[in-house]
């Protein structure tokens, strides 16, 4: 049993109380983004243009260079105690506002399988606002730190739009026992219904768990022993959204040069300039989406 330390209804006004305080100190650094959409294959894409991404470029050298910022994370960037395994951390380079890290205690791989605590801290977080949960399963999937940490975003993605871009398409999928696929989604993945606030976080974290690791099997994943803890065989993002877990095997972590993580599969997607914004109008979302999955 994994005990949450986290008292409901007090996340969200934690929240934005630290970052009001991460900001006026100046330790958080909001990237700033202008926003358009494109519409691709029955889903509305929101691409926000960034107009200070070298910077996150900088942060991210230097988490792969060996420095860890979670251990020991910055105190100014610290949210909340989620249970005796986890903390929420606010993201210091944020493109969407009030977004959130779900940071392991102690030092895990990022390429270590996800377990039943990594989703009860997950859902735990997730129950108390409006939001979608994801993964970067290793830096082809654009994970920017080797320290296994989690992330939640508030939903919508903008104000007044649908609460995910993908939705529309999410209700066409096709489910065969507890895992399927959805027809619309043009690049490879899994997806497995689920209902997540049901049931008990305890309860729903098993089960989210048990989902997990039958998409890994369904996209071909399997789990390595590395020193007694299993890890991914392969790079993958996970989205784990208030419909159910869709999971995406990745090749690489650029196409043309557009870094996508899972974010970009929920139809999302981040530009570093006009010219990037040209290269996804010209070869559409969904394609780009469809050559960062694995074949």
């Amino acid at each position: 049993m994994h005990h949450s330390i986290l008292q409901p209804g007090t996340l969200w006004p934690a929240i934005v109380q630290r970052t009001a305080h991460a900001l006026r100190t100046g330790v958080l650094r909001p990237i700033e983004t202008v926003q358009s959409s494109i519409v691709d294959g029955g889903v509305r894409f929101l691409v926000r243009r960034v107009s200070s991404l070298a910077r996150k470029d900088t942060a991210r050298a230097a988490g792969r260079a060996g420095g860890n910022p979670f251990l020991p994370y910055d105190p100014d960037l610290f949210v909340a105690d989620i249970s005796d395994t986890h903390v929420a951390l606010l993201n210091k380079f944020n493109v969407i506002e009030h977004h959130l890290l779900i940071v392991t205690r102690r030092f895990e791989a990022q390429e270590s399988l996800l377990n039943v605590a990594d989703f009860a801290a997950l859902l735990a977080c997730m129950a108390e606002f409006g939001s979608i949960g994801f993964y970067n399963g290793g830096a082809a999937a654009g994970a920017s730190q080797a320290h296994k940490h989690l992330q939640i975003v508030p939903l919508p993605f903008v104000e007044g739009g649908p609460a995910l871009p993908i939705s529309p398409l999410i209700e066409s999928a096709r489910i065969a026992g507890a895992i399927g696929t959805i027809p619309g989604l043009a690049f490879a993945h899994a997806f497995a219904p689920l209902e997540l606030f049901a049931a008990p976080v305890h309860e729903t974290a098993r089960a989210a768990c048990e989902r997990y690791r039958a998409l890994l099997d369904a996209v071909g994943i399997r789990a390595l022993d590395v020193d007694g803890e299993p890890r991914q065989s392969a790079p993958y993002n996970l989205l784990v959204m208030p419909a159910g877990l869709l999971l995406v095997p990745r090749s690489t972590e650029r196409v043309e040069g557009i870094s996508i993580n899972a974010l970009g599969f929920a139809g999302s997607l981040f530009v570093r300039d006009d010219a990037q914004m040209r290269i996804i109008d010209r070869v559409g979302p969904m394609n780009l989406l469809r050559r960062a999955a694995e074949a």
